[in-house]
């Protein structure tokens, strides 16, 4: 059953099928071969998508949709701009700030692009060409399921069950978070200084940065209360996503005043749209972890990697490469789907700390989504500025080799992960 699910799968994703689909068919597939009712896969389906966590997803995609229809961005990239704008690549790294403030936010990489491309293309086309421009804003998007709050960790922690938690995934993303931010920027500031790109903004300037920060600073309180509260155990993650839609409708409707009554069922509708599409994947996908589960799959698979060695350390790199060729052809939150119930128990069977392990695992799959061929972001960015998918792939390669770095610094050096869950105790 499992290899007529791979072998359907692929045929539909090589017909260029969106991949719920694809994950549909290849359940439907088994589930003839199985002789299992059809019905099967409506219960699977429903169970699945039956979970109080998941419904942070869409609040959280909600609460992006609402910053950028109330022009907080605008007060984001105004502040970061007072700090850096003078510098060598100062909108580059303008860029970088306002989309690692935007990720403690939105909790998505595909939302993140669209806000800061939106945004930021009209003034970075000024200063930098097209395909550099895009590789910035799918670099700083892609911070967006690092730092906290992540979808993708929430994703993870359904997944994984109950071998780890949700704030423990959380809190292990911001250091990691916070290195990759700095490394983007001190990576643009290099590129743009060796290609001599003019200066942008003015000197810094002590008043205007104050002045700045007075104007956006209640906007950057939303994540510290946000992400703070769900750490602190005050209320849960879901919980937490309510919290941020409804700060952002009283940013929009009395602070920037830039929000109207007739903009909310636009803003609604386009966070349903990107919401179903991670439902349908992940509702579809544990039709086929079901499958994989009957197959048995987990439990060969984790004989086959004991059968390959015993030592923790190289699990951890067999599995960081595979990871890498599965983020070039798939879909992150379909892999996490697929995946993480295959791999996880094995970790956990190798002693591997489970939060360690998941946040390499899900930190993997996010930079598989700036992999060719099939990296998402590079397709956003594309369709935002119709740029060739091309330039777009050769300026970002800079940022992906340097993704990986870090993703190999977590690996070499655990506490970066570990070190801030475990001394809130993790």
């Amino acid at each position: 059953m499992t290899i007529t699910a791979i072998i359907v799968f692929c045929i539909f994703a090589l017909l260029d099928m969106p991949l719920a689909f694809a994950l549909g068919f290849a359940s439907l597939a088994v589930l003839y071969q199985a002789d299992f009712e059809l019905v099967v896969l409506a219960q699977r389906m429903l169970h699945a998508m039956d979970s109080f966590p998941l419904m942070a997803i869409p609040l959280f995609m909600l609460a992006g949709e609402l910053m950028v229809k109330a022009d907080m961005m605008d007060r984001l990239v105004a502040f970061a701009n007072s700090l850096v704008g003078r510098v060598h690549g100062g909108l580059a790294n303008v860029t970088i700030i306002a989309g690692t403030i935007l990720a403690s936010v939105t909790g998505a990489a595909v939302a993140s692009a669209s806000a800061l491309g939106s945004a930021l293309v009209p003034a970075l086309r000024k200063h930098y060409p097209d395909g550099y421009n895009c590789a910035v804003i799918a670099s700083a998007a892609n911070l967006g399921p690092v730092i906290p709050p992540s979808n993708a960790m929430i994703v993870y922690a359904l997944m994984a069950g109950s071998t780890v938690s949700v704030g423990g995934l959380f809190m292990a993303g911001i250091v990691p978070g916070l290195i990759l931010a700095a490394g983007f920027m001190g990576l643009a500031s290099w590129i743009s200084w060796r290609r001599k790109y003019p200066l942008t903004g003015e000197a810094f300037n002590a008043k205007n940065a104050w002045l700045q920060f007075r104007r956006a600073y209640i906007i950057i309180l939303m994540p510290i209360i946000v992400v703070g509260g769900i750490i602190g155990g005050i209320f849960t993650a879901t919980e937490g996503a309510a919290i941020a839609v409804v700060y952002s409708l009283l940013i929009g409707f009395l602070v920037t005043r830039k929000l109207k009554c007739s903009d909310i069922p636009g803003i609604l509708f386009r966070a349903a749209v990107s919401a179903s599409m991670v439902g349908a994947l992940i509702a579809f996908a544990s039709t086929v972890t079901f499958v994989l589960t009957i197959d048995m799959v987990p439990q060969q698979l984790a004989d086959w990697v004991l059968s390959l060695t015993s030592d923790p350390m190289v699990f951890i790199w067999i599995t960081m490469a595979l990871l890498v060729i599965v983020g070039m052809f798939m879909e992150s939150n379909a892999a996490y789907i697929m995946l993480v119930p295959l791999f996880a128990p094995i970790a956990v069977n190798f002693g591997i700390d489970p939060i360690w392990f998941g946040f390499l695992f899900m930190y993997n799959l996010v930079v598989g989504m700036m992999t060719p061929p099939v990296g998402v972001l590079f397709f956003v960015m594309s369709g935002i500025t119709r740029t060739p998918m091309g330039a777009i792939v050769k300026e970002s390669m800079p940022f992906v080799i340097l993704q990986f770095i870090v993703l190999a610094l977590c690996v070499i050096f655990p506490g970066i992960v570990t070190m801030l869950p475990r001394a809130l105790g993790f």
